[in-house]
């Protein structure tokens, strides 16, 4: 089998292998007749982004780039991607690779023609509002990880240099007009970030399962999510070239992003922080501190693990589905601590500060108070 179709939700999707062949159709139909490809530095000089800016200049759309992208992007490759687009009289973004190049990419998109700084459009209140909406670039997505979901969300999220905070931008323009999921792409990945954007799409599932909002949409799309994570990341971790597997993956963190619109919670508002300070792979620190977070959470979720661990076919209720996750990070090579993952004498006061300021604090199903997440921090360690 070799999943393929085009879907509308939440925005157009080319969903299947070989469908980057579409990508200069799909930059006529959103407008774009000089786009700007924006990804990471590892993937610039990939065969399979060549191969795309290959595909742009034979249509005509040119062979435009910027790969000044961290991994965890800052407000600095920010100002880059901005010079970059309006220097070179571009008039969309392609945003192109992982979680790094699609926010980057989104954000590039829209800030090239706002007059405020970025920091003006984090995720509070209304916030989004003090956008100059006209003036945001279309864009196109195209994942080639299976994690983030950044394809499909209305946010891009960039790090503060300076505070070592990571900020959630947020405008509903953010989500890209057409998105190009083609498997193939991910068929390069090494298998450790195979693991931990797999994980980062399992964290999402989770975390909007157990989120105490109300969205029985997103409920049932997260359970499908991790029905999909469990059966294929195992798959896709063990053999690369599996493209089922890898196919069924990238609709995962499609799924997992979709879904977070219900909200997220304490692995999230506990990996921000970490991430940005010492510079961890977003979707492994989720998978570090999941079990802790399911602990932690317990009281409030139990009955709903347990359903949850029936329909995924694990046994024991919530103890089984710990089990499981502990089980699951232990065969894809994930980290049993944050201390193995390289976070040594931390500041705590700092982290458990910042933690409580995330914007994901809201969706945990538990409280989070200065005590208990300093608490869960030291469970993580």
């Amino acid at each position: 089998m070799s999943p393929t179709g085009n879907w509308s939700y939440p925005t157009s999707i080319r969903f299947g292998a070989g469908r980057i062949a579409e990508i200069a159709d799909a930059c006529k139909a959103a407008g774009m007749r000089k786009p700007l490809l924006v990804t990471d530095r590892g993937l610039a000089e990939l065969p399979i982004t060549r191969a795309t800016l290959d595909l742009l200049a034979a249509a005509g759309l040119g062979d435009g780039l910027f790969s000044d992208v961290d991994p965890n992007p800052n407000e600095h490759n920010l100002a880059a991607g901005i010079e970059a687009y309006n220097s070179g009289g571009h008039d969309g973004v392609i945003a192109f690779g992982g979680g790094s190049g699609l926010d980057l990419g989104k954000i590039v998109a829209f800030m090239c023609g706002q007059d405020r700084p970025v920091w003006d459009f984090e995720d509070i209140g209304d916030w989004w509002t003090r956008a100059d909406a006209d003036a945001i670039a279309p864009i196109i997505a195209v994942p080639t990880t299976a994690g983030t979901g950044s394809e499909v969300g209305r946010a891009g999220v960039v790090s503060n240099s300076e505070t070592h905070e990571k900020k959630i931008i947020f405008h509903p323009k953010i989500l890209p007009a057409i998105v190009i999921c083609d498997p193939e792409l991910t068929v390069g990945m090494p298998a450790a970030i195979t693991a931990g954007t797999g994980m980062d799409a399992f964290a999402h599932c989770l975390e909007a399962y157990c989120s105490p909002h109300y969205h029985p949409m997103s409920q049932g799309i997260a359970v499908e999510g991790m029905r999909l994570v469990k059966e294929n990341l195992p798959r896709a971790f063990s053999n690369g070239d599996d493209i089922e597997a890898r196919a069924h993956m990238m609709s995962a963190a499609a799924m997992g992003a979709t879904a977070f619109q219900k909200g997220l919670g304490a692995i999230h508002a506990l990996s921000h922080p970490v991430g940005a300070f010492y510079n961890t792979h977003h979707g492994t620190t989720n998978a570090v501190v999941m079990a802790p977070v399911l602990e932690f959470n317990r009281a409030a979720i139990e009955s709903r693990i347990d359903a949850l661990a029936a329909y995924l076919g694990i046994d024991g209720g919530f103890d089984g589905f710990l089990r499981y996750v502990v089980e699951l990070n232990r065969s894809l090579g994930i980290p049993a601590n944050l201390t193995e993952l390289g976070v040594s004498a931390p500041d705590m006061d700092w982290l458990v500060t910042s933690a409580l300021k995330d914007p994901s604090v809201g969706g945990n199903p538990v409280e989070m108070t200065a005590a208990n997440t300093r608490a869960l921090y030291e469970a993580c360690l």
